[in-house]
């Protein structure tokens, strides 16, 4: 850094890291007053024990100088103002990933934590305001001259906001862009703003220019672009890289009118690669000083070449091989099928330079790395120059080599790649004509880097690098001074004219500027004019395109298929004019004049009264589905016809329409709240004394769904239809789907409604799972279905004081399942369901024995249930016919019975056969049981809706004599209340 009284300043920032403990163990701060000469170390002013991490300066104002420190050691900021002289220490609470500075405040500052929270400082980090939380990493920009206003991307929902950093709560929060965008797809450069939106596997691109409003970009019609990337924007126009649909590892070069929205085609088939961090790299480079001068790498029957244009993509040429290589030897290439073929990287380490070099100082003067032959290499490549604007090159170096710049343009500096050792550096005062060799280390060193200061008139640069891979780092300073002892003066100056292969009228001017004379050693210095004469040219074809014209081989356009010539490009009321292109539009920044430009000028065209066409009806957010209660916004445009004589008819399908006048009165949107669930058909009429319009859409307002209960039966009889149950909590929405699972499929059967009816075909336990899938939410419940050849039931109720510990959920009635034990059958072959609702209710299923035939098992689950009701029995009622099944018919049927019936009999029936199997109640339970058995048999329905299904888990335990003769009297002799 080098302040206005020409003392230069270095700050480096050291780390030394330890690769057995993975991480970084000490830094160092360096500081050098003299431009590299001597270095003082002062970590002492910035706290010894204190990890530096990174080091900014400010781009406006380079004294000023911000240290952060490491968040895992200490989390604060150094700042200094002088320099680096002294140092001030500022503690802050959270960790800082990046900053980015106000392009023309020194003192604004934006900083983005490890939690996706964006700050802002007024005072160069001194203070710190939140700004916004859950933004995107990289996505944040800082613009206006007068208040740090910010622009962000938020994130769950992908928003895109402005606010001024110092008051960004959400009432003071905007949002142009009403509708989510993609992610990563905010881009600000310059004048414009850049987003995109996909929907349905189709992307759309929006511009604003100048902060206006939003317009979509206009794209030839079949581009389908796949892809968009902006490459500049710094001429006043936007060049940008498309993938088309039809390209794969390439992209096509478009470049856009004033505003950044109509695009046209320049060059397709474009080289990309990726870089270190995945971004992706096309190969097109920007020439400087020179108005117009594009160059890039193309992909060409399998093979890449290298174009140049001098007329902004007009026309594209090869580049012409030099005639003699570096020996003097003749070099047998000729055009079309031998040429000179470019690298266009740009480096991402900014001590290194790029693979091609140019400055708007030195207008004209091209130093690029490359190859000789049918296509680019990569394998065998030298460095090439050229002095006049890409019309003629000559070869410099067989390997490659790294140069820069010295004196603005005035001098080259050339040293060997990184990876080769060197003590020695070429310079050349006459743009590459011949080298001086000069020696700067008495040991190879291995550059790594160089250090200058290309915008201030000094004449010192710093070499770092390393004598090997386990030396320290190494730094040598050169001043180059003594090759530049005095200022340019006019008589060392000639002239130079700018043509592209003898036209010297290039983008519509002839120019002539004024290069310093080969040989002569003198400083040019920041301020020396290049430009000494500029006349425009008259027009040509060539200096003119349009968007929706094709140019012929003639030169002329006409119009592409595709395109209505008789549509006007924007909305024409009538009574106004427009201005109606014949397929030529001045290329921008082409200096042209008379000639065709009146001929080929866009035509002023009388606005008629043409039909409506082109009528679109969307939600401001693209979704066609919203909340009940929630705002909507409707966004009707008019692609073509008079908006101002065109009324719009409106309806929201819920009995709730509008009626405009003309479309200007519709503002930014129009808004309306559903207040109930469904599928509203949403359709807009736009009508004029030519004709009319018509669109329409479907839209899913849904209310939320809290909870989701599968009612099925416990068993189920094979080969017979099961009917199964989605309950959905709080109500059955109408805009519902739901996706059912049986047993281990993979494929849902998906249904409208909650109810489905499945046959199970195979014998043992299957797993029904139910989603419900209502607006953004998805919820799921599951049942275990025991599917068998036939069973038997009981249907119990209780005494009604247990009504009174009932709270009618589902882990209650689980529990209760679990109270009654019965000895006579195993384990497996007992399964309850405990119904909601009240007065509790549940049913006793009882599974036949598998080791027995089918008749035998029958037999004795009817001796079982046939005993158990007609010993118990007081009253019958037959609820559903099962004499469908083989086995036999019989009749469902409720029986009242007390709790304590059921005890006798079972202990009456078995304890006299078996007296270790005897049937027991969990004693807490006793006054709160009263059941009513029914006998039922091959039952596969369910008796109440909605019931809730439970297997009950029974455990006999062993009790004595005495115990077993204590049983029937707590279980006969209930209090008279129970």
């Amino acid at each position: 850094m080098c302040s206005k009284t020409n003392v230069c300043v270095i700050l480096i920032l050291t780390k030394l890291f330890d690769f057995n403990l993975g991480t970084v163990t000490e830094s160092s701060l360096w500081r050098s007053v003299d431009y590299g000469a001597t270095y003082m170390k002062i970590n002492d002013r910035v706290i010894t024990r204190t990890m530096l991490s990174y080091m900014y300066l400010c781009p406006t104002n380079k004294r000023k100088v911000l240290i952060l420190s490491d968040p895992d050691v200490e989390s604060s900021l150094l700042i200094s103002s002088d320099e680096g002289a002294t140092f001030q220490k500022f503690s802050i609470n959270f960790y800082i990933m990046s900053l980015l500075f106000h392009p023309t405040q020194e003192n604004w500052i934006l900083a983005y934590s490890d939690d996706q929270k964006l700050y802002s400082s007024i005072d160069f980090g001194r203070k710190w305001i939140l700004v916004h939380e859950r933004v995107t990493p990289g996505r944040f920009y800082c613009y206006n001259t007068h208040m740090l206003m910010c622009v962000c991307v938020c994130v769950p929902v992908m928003q895109y906001v402005t606010c001024r950093a110092q008051r960004c709560s959400e009432g003071n929060r905007q949002y142009p862009f009403t509708s989510r965008i993609d992610t990563n797809s905010l881009v600000v450069q310059d004048e414009y703003i850049f987003l995109q939106l996909t929907k349905a596997g189709r992307t759309t691109y929006f511009v604003s220019f100048q902060r206006g409003p939003f317009k979509h970009i206009q794209l030839p019609k079949y581009c389908l672009p796949k892809d968009m990337h902006i490459i500049s924007t710094d001429d006043g126009q936007v060049l940008a890289a498309v993938q088309e649909w039809n390209e794969n590892d390439t992209y096509s070069l478009y470049i856009s009118d004033a505003p950044g929205v109509y695009f046209t085609r320049s060059l397709p088939n474009m080289r990309t690669s990726r870089g270190a961090a995945g971004n992706l790299i096309v190969d097109v480079y920007k020439v400087g000083g020179v108005n117009g001068m594009l160059i890039a790498n193309k992909k060409e029957d399998n093979q890449m070449k290298t174009y140049i244009t001098y007329n902004k993509g007009q026309t594209w040429s090869l580049l012409p091989a030099p005639a003699k290589d570096t020996s003097g030897q003749d070099i047998s290439c000729s055009l079309p099928s031998c040429s000179l073929h470019l690298h266009l990287q740009m480096s991402e380490n900014p001590y290194t330079p790029d693979t091609i070099l140019t400055k708007h100082t030195a207008p004209g003067l091209i130093i690029a790395r490359g190859n000789v032959g049918p296509e680019l290499s990569f394998t065998h490549s030298g460095m090439f120059i050229s002095s006049d604007a890409g019309n003629t090159w000559r070869q410099v170096f067989e390997d490659e080599h790294s140069v820069w710049f010295l004196d603005h343009g005035g001098a080259l500096m050339a040293v060997t790649q990184a990876s080769v050792p060197t003590q020695h550096l070429w310079v050349s005062m006459d743009e590459g004509r011949h080298w001086d060799r000069f020696s700067f280390s008495s040991t190879p060193l291995f550059v790594d880097g160089v250090l200058m200061e290309p915008h201030t008139q000094n004449y010192i640069i710093t070499f770092f690098g390393h004598f090997s891979y386990l030396s320290d780092w190494q730094l040598v300073k050169i001043d180059y001074s003594a090759l530049l002892s005095r200022k340019c003066t006019e008589g060392d100056y000639q002239t130079w004219h700018l043509h592209s292969k003898g036209d010297v009228c290039v983008m519509g001017q002839r120019q002539v500027f004024m290069k310093r004379k080969p040989g002569v050693q003198c400083a040019i210095g920041p301020d020396s004019p290049r430009v000494i004469s500029a006349e425009s040219c008259i027009c040509t074809f060539y200096d003119f395109d349009d968007y929706g014209f094709e140019r012929q081989v003639s030169g002329k356009c006409v119009p592409a298929f595709w395109y209505d010539t008789h549509t006007p490009a924007h909305t024409c009321s009538q009574g106004h004019a427009y201005l109606k292109s014949i397929g030529y539009r001045r290329v921008h920044s082409n200096n042209c004049d008379e000639g065709l430009e009146e001929a080929l000028s866009p035509r002023q065209q009388q606005c008629e009264e043409t039909p409506p066409s082109g009528l679109q009806l969307q939600t401001s957010n693209t979704l066609l589905t919203a909340n009940v209660g929630t705002n909507v916004t409707f966004r009707v445009t008019l692609q073509h016809g008079d908006s101002m004589s065109t009324s719009l008819h409106l309806d929201f399908g819920d009995g709730i329409s509008l009626s405009y006048s003309n479309f200007s009165r519709l503002g930014t949107g129009i808004r309306h709240v559903y207040r109930t669930a469904g599928i509203f058909r949403v359709t807009a009429h736009a009508q004029n004394s030519q004709g009319s319009d018509f669109a329409s859409f479907y839209l899913h307002i849904t209310s939320p769904v809290e909870r989701i209960t599968l009612s099925a039966p416990l068993v189920a009889i094979k080969g017979r239809q099961t009917n199964l149950t989605a309950v959905v909590w709080p109500s059955q929405p109408v805009t519902a789907a739901f996706y059912w699972w049986f047993s281990n499929s993979t494929e849902p059967l998906i249904t409208l409604e909650g109810t489905v009816s499945h046959t199970f075909v195979q014998e043992g336990r299957h797993l029904v799972v139910v989603q419900v899938s209502a607006g953004s939410s998805v919820l799921q419940d599951s049942e275990t279905i025991t599917v068998t050849d036939f069973f038997r039931s009981l249907l119990l109720s209780f005494s009604p004081n247990l009504e009174e510990h009932n709270p009618s959920i589902t882990e209650w009635r689980q529990d209760m399942g679990r109270v009654v034990t019965v000895c006579v059958f195993p384990e497996e072959r007992l399964l309850v369901s405990v119904f909601p609702g009240s007065p509790t209710a549940a049913e006793l299923f009882i599974l036949p024995e598998k080791n027995y035939s089918k008749p035998r098992a029958e037999e004795q689950l009817d001796k079982v249930t046939h005993t158990h009701t007609h010993t118990h029995t007081h009253t019958l009622t037959p609820l559903v016919d099962s004499s469908a099944i083989p086995s036999g018919s019989a009749a469902l049927m409720l029986v009242s019975l007390a709790f304590v019936g059921l005890a006798v009999f079972f202990i009456y029936k078995f304890k006299r056969r078996k007296q270790k199997h005897p049937v027991s109640v969990s004693g807490e339970w006793l006054d709160l049981f009263k059941l009513t058995v029914t006998r039922a048999r091959n039952t596969s329905t369910p008796k109440v809706d909605g019931l809730q299904q439970q297997k009950t888990m029974f455990s006999c335990t062993p009790v004595s004599e005495e115990q077993e003769s204590q049983a029937p009297v707590g279980t006969s002799s209930p209090k008279p209340d129970s």
